[in-house]
């Protein structure tokens, strides 16, 4: 059945709206900081009281403001990690993990199902410690035991690496991960981090400004995030308005440039970066004009390619060249007057950038490679 949460927030001049649904598979909200992902988790944990709306998990009603249902969060059976896992500090690990169990047992069965937690989390060694001599990534990795001991009907992860090493943060992620396929039930995993939402979670919502701004299977969000802010939150660096021709003669200028040098449906004018691009070669583009609303574009910088071709070929003066510990990431701009005109980035892998490094160089951008983007 999964998790339908429909409800509103405001606080102060912010407004949270929020129309979401999810079955059994697990869903990132991705968003900047301050656009409302940890707000909305609250909302569905009990934490926070939505001015209005419904929530409902498992067909069970957890908040109704028409019908006066506002359930208390210990009787929503939602399991929340929070950014740090604010385990009980006068308690050993043991008895934290033992606070999680939901049903009455006899102690030693409570202990025994703690400490098979405890195992699956690969930290057994800690159970009489305290919480204040573990590192931040054992005490995630408690916090999580805790809550899946209590075998909750969803799963609420707020950015719990945020506090952790990059080497921490890959190991939690993977028990993450692995907690949220033995769960079965419904995830919900709030990041900043394109690259952590991408590999823990099925789907993907962007989060923009209060409300869900795009949602979809991850495949499908990073290949066509359809809006600006979208593409910016998925990683393309290269963002730029567009000038086009319609199917139908008329022009569309989504930048500064209203000039009305015609163009094809299928070619666009990049003022920012002097260049005219073509665009997704599909049906739609070529008999109709572009896609309702298309004002920019973005191209990100792996798509961008060494050499000459048929089609979206610039020779490029290399303005500046960025080492990253596996890669370089070169900043070009098109040959010719200058003036005016943005870098690109292209990003290439260390020897390819090493035998292939000049002044000038010879680029193509692949027309199914153009991103067609809505502000």
């Amino acid at each position: 059945m999964g998790l339908i949460a429909d409800f509103e927030k405001t606080i102060g001049k912010f407004k949270l709206d929020i129309h979401l649904a999810t079955g059994d598979d697990s869903l990132s909200l991705l968003g900047a900081s301050g656009c409302g992902k940890s707000m909305t988790l609250k909302c569905i944990a009990g934490i926070e009281r939505p001015d209005k709306g419904r929530i409902e998990l498992n067909g069970v009603t957890l908040f109704d403001s028409e019908k006066g249902i506002d359930l208390p969060p210990q009787e929503r059976r939602v399991g929340y990690l929070f950014q740090e896992g604010a385990l009980f500090p006068n308690m050993t690990i043991l008895d934290n993990v033992i606070c999680g169990i939901r049903e009455k047992l006899p102690r030693r069965e409570k202990e025994k199902t703690a400490r098979e937690m405890l195992a699956k989390m690969h930290i057994s060694d800690t159970e009489r410690r305290r919480p204040d001599s573990l590192s931040g990534g054992q005490q995630q990795r408690a916090a999580l035991a805790r809550i899946l001991v209590g075998k909750p009907e969803i799963l609420l992860l707020d950015e719990p690496f945020s506090a952790l090493d990059a080497h921490l943060r890959f190991e939690l992620e993977r028990v993450v991960s692995e907690a949220i396929r033995d769960i079965g039930k419904p995830a919900i995993f709030v990041s900043h981090n394109r690259d952590e939402a991408y590999r823990i979670t099925d789907r993907i919502a962007i989060m923009n400004n209060g409300s869900i701004e795009i949602e979809g299977d991850r495949h499908s969000i990073f290949a066509d995030p359809q809006t600006v802010y979208a593409a910016r939150m998925t990683g393309c660096k290269n963002l730029a308005s567009v000038d086009y021709g319609q199917g139908d003669g008329s022009f569309v200028s989504g930048s500064e440039d209203k000039r009305t040098v015609p163009l094809s449906a299928a070619r666009v004018r990049v003022p920012a970066w002097g260049m005219e691009l073509e665009v997704p070669n599909t049906s739609k583009t070529r008999s109709a004009g572009m896609p309702e609303g298309i004002t920019a574009i973005g191209i990100r910088m792996h798509d961008i390619r060494l050499g000459p071709a048929e089609r979206n070929q610039f020779v490029c003066k290399v303005e500046e060249e960025i080492e990253n510990p596996f890669s370089y990431t070169v900043m070009l701009r098109p040959a010719g007057p200058t003036e005016g005109t943005e870098c690109l980035g292209m990003e290439l892998d260390k020897p390819t950038w090493e035998s292939a490094r000049a002044e000038t160089i010879t680029i193509h951008i692949p027309p199914e490679n153009v991103l067609l983007l809505r502000e």
